[in-house]
């Protein structure tokens, strides 16, 4: 199975939900504090609408694949 890398600058992220939103395999979710969270990763198709859109680029999607050995 193959598994896709997001990484999220938690320190720089405004909790302003863009990549929620523009998700559209609804990867992401939302803490009670308003910061988005991975809810599947499975889902993502590395579209990049997350990366692209975020205007405090806080938010990466690793364009190669990982090999997941379990």
């Amino acid at each position: 199975m193959k598994e896709i890398e997001i990484y999220f600058d938690k320190d720089s992220c405004k909790h302003c939900g863009i990549c929620v939103e523009l998700c559209p395999k609804n990867v992401f979710g939302t803490d009670n504090m308003g910061l988005p969270y991975i809810k599947d990763g499975n889902l993502c198709t590395k579209c990049l609408f997350c990366e692209l859109h975020c205007p405090e680029y806080a938010i990466e999607v690793l364009r190669g694949e990982i090999e997941n050995n379990e």
